[in-house]
């Protein structure tokens, strides 16, 4: 539900632009070991960061506080949030690679610039942004974009 604050619209802050890059990182990781029935250990984690396990335990707390993860016996997989979390960052993502290639810039520049931005940008923006692209199906390097989460809506109020 939003909010008016001293005559600007605020918008609640969303899930995603609660994560830090590493946090979306850490999803990933998990993610690629979500075949192993166990889920994946903290040493497998800690690899995939590039950082030791103490690291990568300091990122999982906040992961699995929100509820995206869910840990036991030292494994850790995604849960049901989590994945669809995962999912909203990549569209994100993907979309606003699509958005910087429009733009000119070459592949390698669209995801730089995408990082910066991917995590800052709200559902409602991205669906904007998709709707004026005319809801493109893949990024500039092949990836699939998955459709607006309401497409046959108009602009919101």
């Amino acid at each position: 539900m939003a909010h008016i604050y001293d005559g600007t619209l605020v918008r609640p802050v969303e899930l995603l632009q609660q994560l830090t890059h590493r946090q979306v990182e850490a999803l990933r990781v998990i993610a690629a070991h979500q075949e192993d029935p166990r889920g994946a250990s903290l040493k497998e984690i800690a690899v995939g960061l590039r950082v030791r396990p103490p690291s990568a335990l300091a990122h999982l707390g906040p992961l699995e506080e929100l509820g995206l993860i869910s840990r036991y016996r030292g494994k850790s997989r995604l849960t049901d949030r989590g994945s669809r979390t995962l999912q909203e960052y990549l569209r994100h993502h993907r979309v606003a690679e699509t958005l910087f290639g429009n733009l000119g810039l070459g592949p390698e520049e669209t995801c730089a610039a995408a990082h910066e931005i991917d995590l800052a940008i709200s559902h409602r923006t991205v669906d904007e942004i998709c709707r004026a692209q005319q809801h493109p199906a893949e990024c500039p390097h092949g990836a699939p974009i998955l459709p607006c989460r309401h497409p046959t809506s108009g602009k919101a109020a």
